[in-house]
């Protein structure tokens, strides 16, 4: 059989592609600049052309493997037409917080209402009617805050503490900061707190080895330990 250059080999073969670039759509660069600097976002590049008529600037976000451009003649879309994009954290309330004492204007913390996802509020996956506070029973993908940089471009912060059955495999597991690693071994603590009471009380000389599979299987939406 002969293969043709738009043929794969394998059929069943799986080819990485990795989100790596979103173009945020600006009318001041430096302005954007610093926005995204008080953020505490890493700043990667900042490349003009020599003739003046072109600048690219990449920042990325804290654990992100995703990053932003912006710059002059980066994009033809309308400055601040981007819409929606998600930032993913692990305590939505510490998270505002930070941006807060950044000097970062942002949203009080919200969850949807009554699971109504089209509403009159800014339009988004979940929140399209915001009520306040966290989402009245912990759960993950449900709280969210937001925010906008100067040009009107659009984000969330969404609090995620336990994933989706098959969106992490076991073997990623993961922690974007100190912080994030101590929330999980708190929840960990807990649920050994009821597992210990379960059988009897009595201490669990193998505590490690639950605390790591219930840490793995939290992140890889399985099976957490009882």
């Amino acid at each position: 059989m002969t293969m043709t250059n738009d043929q794969p080999s394998n059929q069943n073969s799986r080819m990485d592609m990795k989100l790596e670039i979103v173009v945020l759509p600006v009318s001041d660069v430096d302005r954007a600049k610093s926005f995204y600097t008080r953020l505490g976002w890493r700043s990667d590049a900042d490349y003009a052309s020599d003739a003046g008529d072109f600048r690219v600037l990449q920042f990325t976000p804290p654990g992100s493997g995703c990053s932003v451009i912006f710059g002059k003649n980066v994009t033809s879309a309308a400055p601040g037409s981007s819409q929606g994009l998600y930032l993913i954290v692990s305590d939505v309330v510490a998270a505002r917080q930070k941006l807060l004492a950044e000097g970062i204007e942002i949203s009080e913390v919200f969850h949807d209402a009554a699971g109504v996802y089209v509403g009159d509020d800014e339009h988004y996956l979940f929140g399209s009617r915001r009520a306040n506070g966290r989402d009245p029973d912990g759960q993950s993908y449900r709280s969210f805050a937001s925010f906008h940089d100067p040009d009107g471009n659009g984000w969330l912060l969404q609090e995620i503490t336990t994933r989706q059955p098959g969106r992490v495999e076991a073997a990623a597991t993961t922690f974007n900061s100190a912080g994030e690693l101590a929330a999980t071994l708190r929840r960990a603590g807990a649920a050994h707190g009821v597992h210990e009471k379960l059988n009897g009380g009595e201490y669990d000389v193998n505590w490690p080895d639950w605390y790591a599979e219930y840490i793995v299987q939290e992140q890889a939406g399985g099976v957490l330990p009882s």
